[in-house]
């Protein structure tokens, strides 16, 4: 069967062209503005190329042309930067990261693909009355697409994680219309949530051993998630520890499984006293958002934040994915990623559509 090409353009290290690889896909190209992104991109994306380049500046479709060569892009996928659209974040219309949607709108443009991906933060579908959707959505339209967009939640597909995304899914008119993947785990399916110890309780603890960057199992999976995370995998990577002061571990040992801050006695933990201060995983659900800076949310039985290797299990990354860069770096690339697993479903539903109007051609 041919493969379909596809673009990733704010690529990051690369979660969603990691969902359209396992559904089939060919990744031609990542485009991205962080050198450690990019290198964890190429090094897991092989035969991939990883473009470090501005998408705000019009040279950069130039580089992205030369780069992709006479090689057909069937599909353009994104994930423009959510920090303008963020509901944390500032909300002037007129911000630069605002309009980093355009730059999908010219790839598209130039490409005429047979559809496309956006993925965003919930909060963009509202902001400023629903009007940045609502261009969206008009700008495609005009270029010959159907186009739908709906929130989606990560463990609807079987992502051990409660995280939403915000997501675009355009067709050409020519081939169909879009339609969304229909969930696989939760209420509405046979299969409940995987959840935090589905996940990760295979892992070594890492208490008074902090691990190393290639380490080994010490024992068995011990559900089928972990098998199909682990998919034959022998090395474990990107699994060490944090060393926190014995204050925080002090402080993190008063809250209990899936608690928080409230939690915590009269007069500890001040220093943190937002909503998500000092969150606990619950075991048996799944978890919170990964966050692109680790210090919020605790193990659900160890008092420390997760390793990269947990919270890349947590987003359902295999464990043969390796990141790259500094463990900052590869906090925040696990943190601002898709979840493969939802990029997968949502590839296999963009292949079905694209596969039935050849059928019906």
């Amino acid at each position: 069967m041919k493969k379909f090409n596809a673009i990733d353009l704010f690529c990051g290290a690369g979660g969603l062209s990691l969902g359209f690889q396992q559904a089939g896909f060919n990744i031609i190209v990542g485009v991205d503005n962080e050198q450690a992104a990019l290198d964890t991109f190429e090094f897991n994306h092989k035969g991939a190329i990883g473009l470090n380049a501005d998408l705000s500046k019009r040279e950069t479709f130039d580089l992205i042309l030369k780069t992709a060569g006479d090689r057909k892009i069937d599909v353009v996928i994104a994930g423009p930067p959510c920090q303008g659209f963020s509901l944390t974040g500032p909300r002037n219309f007129d911000d630069p990261r605002n309009k980093l949607y355009l730059a999908v709108i010219e790839m598209v443009k130039q490409y005429n693909p047979k559809g496309f991906i956006i993925e965003n933060v919930p909060g963009m579908a509202n902001m400023y009355k629903g009007q940045v959707k609502d261009e969206v959505l008009k700008r495609f339209r005009k270029m010959g697409y159907n186009i739908d967009c709906r929130i989606l939640k990560a463990c609807d597909y079987g992502v051990p994680q409660m995280r939403k995304r915000l997501v675009f899914m355009g067709v050409r008119k020519d081939i169909g219309n879009p339609h969304f993947p229909d969930p696989t785990f939760g209420p509405e399916t046979k299969k409940p949530y995987r959840t935090c110890r589905d996940a990760i309780s295979d892992l070594p603890t890492r208490t008074n051993n902090l691990g190393k960057n290639e380490d080994e199992y010490v024992k068995s999976a011990e559900t089928e998630y972990q098998v199909l995370m682990r998919d034959g995998c022998s090395i474990l990577y990107n699994h060490i520890a944090t060393n926190h002061k014995q204050f925080v571990k002090d402080t993190i040992a008063l809250v209990p499984e899936g608690g928080n801050y409230k939690d915590l006695p009269e007069g500890v933990g001040n220093s943190r006293n937002f909503h998500m201060a000092w969150t606990r995983l619950d075991g048996n659900a799944p978890a919170r958002t990964v966050d692109t800076g680790h210090r919020n949310l605790f193990h659900y039985e160890l008092n420390r934040v997760p390793t990269v290797r947990e919270s890349a299990r947590i987003q359902s990354f295999p464990d043969d994915f390796v990141f790259k860069g500094s463990r900052t770096k590869q906090e925040r690339q696990v943190g601002n990623a898709v979840p493969p697993l939802l990029g997968q479903a949502l590839a296999e539903e963009l292949l079905k559509i694209i596969e039935r109007s050849k059928t019906n051609a």
